[in-house]
Parts: structure tokens; sequence; C-alpha cells
């Protein structure tokens, strides 16, 4: 089969209207990026009385003139909305020039055909249920290795693209550590699998039964959670919620089935008689921003933090923006400022506080908590890596037992302004409606989400899980399944997987394998001009998307392949180099985060999983690579390029000891430098190194050599970095052999999945 081959007719060919226009696919993306502002379901921006989001809106009389309708099924010249989008008349042309938004000619004509075949409106894909389509298998197809290729390549044929060939083993292998691990593959990795003696599912299944998988995997979850190490605000203090972070990480390595994850995390301490591993679960719900200002309004910061449960659900359960709807009907999706209140009811039963004692505070814990110490370690959590004999305070979560705080529609959502009658704990009914036999509570919301019929819960996940691999998700706007979202690309492949999810009992391990073992997954990430014409964003996926690292798994490779990685689970946040003064000259930061005390020893060299994160000055080098804030839920991160990532590289005393820690210990295990080079190139990348690679490199070995030659005492002065203790055999070798693993950390492969 020819591989990403395409006709010049193919790449140059222009969209046509469709044989036939869905509503979903087709017309309410349009509408709800031109329309809905004004014609949509917050009646408080409601212009003319014209509703276009529903059916019954859309084909009633309009307001001002009765005799008329906004669409006329089959009828387009009868239809205002036609009419308004194609006339020129300034005074009556939609949308209205002053609005800035502009129909083209295509959407124009794709409406009129829409109307002509019936103007028939669809519930929004997202809220029906996923159900699993027949796996594609044309006859062509002699490439695909499970269901998932059918389905991708189904839509690669229909857009004219092809596969791209098999990535070479090297790429393939470091990408599936990094994936599954975080970490580059060993040396011994690259030769097992190099040499044929490890099959890929022996690889993938070695990588799942690792504990770093564990680790990885936290990191998304830890973005979604907003866990960090201080309380936040202005008045920032250190925090101790990092047995929540261990907690994860035991979750993940042991495959807790998804529905068993979320549900210990959202209402673990309404499960009947819970033990205390299930109740240190709900910390989730409590990572928050908390603050620590004297003189602030109790009321007004305890509803924020229950906002930010109510959000982080939506988010994380949903995928969809509901906080929209805190100040007033949302704009675009169907969701009500009542719907967004009685959602917030399962969340504002708790005794939380909005102040509790100021930073001088020396419980790192907001009431209701719950203490650990190392009696617990030795039972239950034993996950938990306490190592002294001091107790440590985690924020959990807790309902009222004997009465149920009143909630209310806040005006505007102002703290201090409820209106109308008490509302009672219940769900947006256009998602799914709250079954009467559920408890009105967190745990009922829980079930309520794991429904067999539920259309977003397995969806989310499943997206999220395909955007850590892919870097884009099925859908690409993985926080927002809702009218202003992204549609996903392969829709019949995103649910299939969804319902494939729910029906293994929601085992993550069989998803993330089924990903990658497909034929998809293993494709090379190298670019074709035909393949670029057609498909620029790679939205088809005909070949492997070439991805940055997460800032995290930068340090980690870095220290990984260094050999300098201290490997233990878990444990409290540690805090690594960083450059001086930048916390003493911020304002923010009382009592021991005013100044930064640097640790020592393996302190200095744990995963970046691990790095103390202060909320109002996050760690510089992971916030220069795109790492999150943590200061609310995110599900996604951004992948930017600037000059400074290339300085951190080239300077960042971590990067340069890694260096000279590997030099020194191969200058000692081999006599031989192209031995020595092959080895770091090993390490580093993941591969062995092609001829033309070698060559450069011991020429820049044999430059550097002759250097410090001439200059012993540079070289020296070189090898003086980090504070990891210094070898003092061989300087001048090793200093030439450090600017050259200095070299190849450097290489945009090396901090690149390809």
């Amino acid at each position: 089969m020819a591989l990403n081959s395409c006709s010049n007719e193919n790449v140059i060919r222009e969209a046509s209207i469709p044989d036939q226009v869905s509503y979903n696919f087709h017309i309410r993306p349009i509408l709800s990026d031109n329309c809905f502002a004004c014609h949509g379901p917050d009646a408080n921006k409601r212009e003319a009385g014209l509703r276009l989001d529903t059916e019954a809106g859309a084909y009633a009389a309009l307001k001002e003139n009765p005799d008329q309708h906004a669409i006329v099924p089959g009828n387009p010249n009868k239809s205002q909305v036609i009419k308004r989008i194609f006339s020129e008349d300034a005074s009556e042309k939609m949308p209205p020039p002053e609005s800035n938004l502009t129909i083209t000619d295509y959407e124009r004509n794709l409406i009129k055909k829409w109307v002509d075949q019936g103007g028939v409106y669809e519930k929004h894909w997202a809220f029906e249920p996923p159900t699993k389509k027949t796996i594609p298998i044309p006859d062509s197809d002699e490439w695909s290795h499970n269901p998932i290729d059918g389905f991708v390549f189904a839509k690669m044929e229909d857009k004219g693209l092809s596969p791209s060939q098999k990535a070479e083993e090297g790429y393939l292998l470091k990408r599936l550590s990094l994936d599954l691990t975080g970490l580059p593959p060993t040396s011994e990795e690259v030769m097992l699998f190099g040499s044929g003696e490890k099959s890929w599912e022996e690889m993938i299944d070695l990588y799942l039964d690792k504990p770093a998988y564990g680790e990885k995997l936290a990191l998304l979850w830890l973005d979604i959670s907003r866990y960090a190490d201080s309380f936040g605000y202005q008045n920032d203090n250190i925090r101790t919620q990092w047995p929540y972070r261990d907690w994860v990480i035991h979750a993940f390595n042991q495959n807790f089935p998804y529905d068993k994850f979320l549900t210990w995390q959202f209402a673990g301490d309404l499960l009947p008689d819970p033990n205390r591993e299930q109740i240190l679960a709900t910390a989730f719900n409590r990572n928050h921003k908390v603050t620590e200002e004297e003189g602030v309004i109790h009321e007004e910061y305890r509803m924020e933090y229950v906002l930010d449960k109510t959000n982080t659900f939506s988010k994380v359960i949903l995928g969809m923006t509901m906080e929209c709807a805190q100040c007033h009907d949302h704009k675009y999706d169907p969701i009500s400022q009542k719907d967004y209140y009685n959602l917030y009811a399962f969340f504002n039963n708790t005794p939380e506080k909005g102040f509790e004692g100021g930073a001088g505070s020396a419980v790192r814990a907001k009431t209701p908590l719950m203490w650990i110490d190392t009696d617990d370690t030795e039972g239950i959590l034993d996950f938990v890596n306490h190592s002294d004999t001091s107790k440590v305070a985690v924020s959990i979560m807790q309902d009222f037992q004997d009465s149920i705080r009143p909630t209310f529609i806040l005006d505007r959502g102002l703290y201090d302004a409820p209106k109308g009658e008490p509302l009672t704990a219940n769900t947006p009914a256009i998602i799914k409606p709250f079954s009467s036999e559920l408890q009105k509570n967190r745990l009922g919301l829980v079930e309520w989400a794991f429904a067999d019929d539920h259309p977003l819960t397995s969806r989310v996940f499943v997206n999220l899980i395909w955007q850590e691999i892919f870097g884009t998700g099925l859908v690409p706007s993985s926080g927002d399944f809702g009218m202003q979202g992204k549609l996903p690309t392969h829709p019949k492949l995103l649910d299939w997987l969804a319902v494939e999810f729910r029906e293994s009992g929601w085992d993550i391990k069989n998803l993330i394998k089924m990903i990658v073992s497909s034929a998809t997954y293993q494709q090379s990430s190298a670019v074709t001009k035909a393949g670029l014409a057609l498909d620029p964003d790679n939205t088809y996926l005909s070949r492997y998307p070439r991805l940055r690292l997460h800032a995290e798994l930068i340090r980690d490779m870095v220290l990984s392949s260094s050999g300098l990685l201290i490997s233990e689970i878990g444990g409290p946040s540690v805090k690594p180099y960083q450059p001086e003064g930048l916390w003493e000259a911020s304002s923010s930061g009382r009592g021991e985060l005013n100044i930064y005390r640097q640790d020592k020893g393996d302190k200095l060299y744990r995963r970046g999983i691990y790095t103390f994160i202060k909320l109002t000055l996050p760690p510089p080098s992971l916030l220069l690579f795109d790492g999150s804030n943590r200061d609310i839920c995110q599900v996604n991160r951004n992948r930017t390029n600037t000059p400074l990532q290339a300085l951190a590289m080239l300077n960042d005393p971590l990067v340069l000891e890694a260096s000279r820690v590997l030099a020194e210990k191969l200058v000692v295990e081999y006599g031989d430098e192209k031995a020595a080079i092959d080895e770091a190139f090993i390490r580093i990348l993941g591969r062995l190194p092609k001829d033309d690679e070698e060559k450069v490199l011991e020429e820049f070995y044999a430059e550097e050599l002759e250097r410090f030659k001439m200059e012993p005492v540079t070289a020296t002065s070189t090898l003086l970095v980090g504070e990891s203790p210094t070898s003092e055999k061989e300087a001048i070798r090793t200093a030439a052999l450090m600017q050259v693993i200095v070299a190849l950390y450097n290489l945009e492969e090396t901090i690149t999945k390809t």
C-alpha cells in the first residue's frame, strides 16, 4: 500500500457543500459563533425575543412580525434568517456590521441548504449517550492493528490521506517510555527492544508495571485537582496536601477503575463506613486556594471555595464551562443560572470556613482535616511516604450530618445577594436528569455521572488520555464539550472508545494499552509536502505529532539519563535549584515561604512532580516550559517555544551538573571516547547515533579536548557545578565530554517526542 501519497487534485480541492447538512456538525457551530450571544440561551441578553438555539424558538412567529418566522422548514425564501444573512442592507444584515462578526458565503449557502432540507434541529452531540458504531474495515486497509486504526484509516481515506511509515525502533521506544513512565528508556531497554528480545507488547507491559507509570499519569491529574504546596493568595504559606499526591500515584499504579478513582475523590467520606484511605482521597475537593488574609469576609471566601469545587466537577466530569452560569444564564449552552446553583448545592453542605487563622498558624491544613502519622503508614495508608515521626494534617471533605445549608441563586453571582426560594441539589436535565432513587449528595452525584447512559463522563476522560498521548484530544477543546467547543475530529472513534472504556470496567491501563498498541500511535512523525498541504495540523492523524515534553518531564529526562535521579516515590515536596532572590523580591509569602531555602542532598534530584509549588510564585524552571500554575483546574497545557527555554537548557545548573556527572561516569567506564559518546547518545536520545551524527560529535569532542589541554584551569572550573560530589580524575577528558553531553541535552529531539 502506498504511504502518504496524495494526488495534486486532492491537495487543491476546495470544500463543497455536503449532500446532507447536519445541524450538529455544520450549522450549530456557525450559529453558536455568530448568533447565540444575542439569540441564544441567555434570556437577559436575548434580542427581539428571538431564540435560535432551539427548534421551538427558531420556528416560532417573530415577536415583532407575527406573520413571519426566522426559519420555515423546507422554505428558505420565507425564512427571515436566510433573508438577513444574505442581505447587503446594513440596517437588516445579520450579524450586524457593528458586531464585527462575519458569516462567509460558504456558511450562508450551508445554512440555506439546511433550511431547504427541513431545518432539522438535533440535540447537541455531546448530550447524546455514546454508542458503539460499527468499526470500519476498508478493503484497502492492510495497515490496522486494532479497532482504533479502522476508524482513523477510514477518516484518512475520506480526506485523501494515507498513513505514514512505522517509526524507527529507537524513536518508537523513546515515545512509549516517555508516554507511559515520563522517563527515557534505559540503555538496557533500548538493546532489549532493538535486538528483538522484547516485543512491542512486552515493552508496553514492562512500562505499565513500573512505579514511574503512576507518577507520569499523576502529572495530568494534579493539574486537574489543582494540587499545590501553598494556600495561595497574598498571605501565602505552606500547606501539607502531599499525602493526597501519594494517593493519586498509588491509585494509578494499582489501576483503580476510573469510577472508583473518582468516587473516592468526590465522595469517599460518604461511602458506608469509609476507611482512612477513602477519606484521604477526598482531599481532591480541598486543593483549591485558601485565604489566610486577616479581615476578609468569611462568607465571600467560603462561597469562592464552593464555586471552585462546582467548576472543577463540571470541567473534569462534564467537560463544560459551567462557571459562565455563576452570574447569568449561559450565553451558549442550555445551562441556566438555576442549573448552576442546583449543582453548587451538592458542594455547599461542608463545615469548611472562608477564613480560619492567619499565615502564622502551625496547622498546615484547614478544617475539616485528618491527621496522618507513622502508625497510619504501617496500615491502610502504607503508600504514604512519611519518613519522620511528626503528624501531617491534610484538608479533606465532610458534610454536615444533621442539617443542610440552604442554597440560593446568587444575583450576578454575588455572595451577599441570594434571591428566590431555596434550591434542591440537582443536575442539568439537558445532560441527564437526576434520578429520584439517588441520594441528593456528592455520592449520588458521582453515581449519576457513572450511569451507563451518561453522555459525558467516559467521553471526557477518554479524550483527556488521547490528548495526553497525541497532544490534542479527539475533541480539541478538551475542557469544553459545549456549544462553543470544537467538534470531535473522529466522533465515531470517540464514542467507540468511550463505550469500550465503560464496558471494560473503567480500566485505565487497558485504555492506554489499546491506544499505544495501535498502528496510529506507531507511525513516523516525518512530514511530507503532500500530507502537510492536505492536513497541516495533523487533524486526521496521518503521522505522529512531534510534541515537546511537559516541563516536569524535561527535568526527569535530564536526571534519569545522567544517573542523578532519585527514584523514591512520594513524600513531601522539595525545593531544587532556583535563581536567588525570586521569592524575596516578591511581596507574597509569609513564615516558611518568605525565603527560599533550597534543599540539599538527594532532595535536589527528585522527579519534577515533587517540586514545591508556591501558588503565588510557581517554580520558574517549570513555568518556562509551560507548566501549570495549579491555581485552578486545568485539563490541558500550552506548548510554546521561546528563547528563554533555550537559555534554560544551556545554563540551568541542573543540566550542567547532569552533564558533568554523566561525563565523569562514562570517562571511568569507557577508555574509548567513541564508546562513551555512543552511550551518552543512547541514554539521552534513546537510540544509537547515525554515522554522520557520530562523526560530528567525535569532532566536537576532539575540539573541546584540545581546548581544555591548552586551558587546564578552565577544564577544572568547568566541572565545578552542582552540589553532587565532583571527581578529580581525568579533568580534561571529563570537561570535553561534558560539553558534548550539554550539546546533546540541547538538541531539539532530546526534549521532543518524535
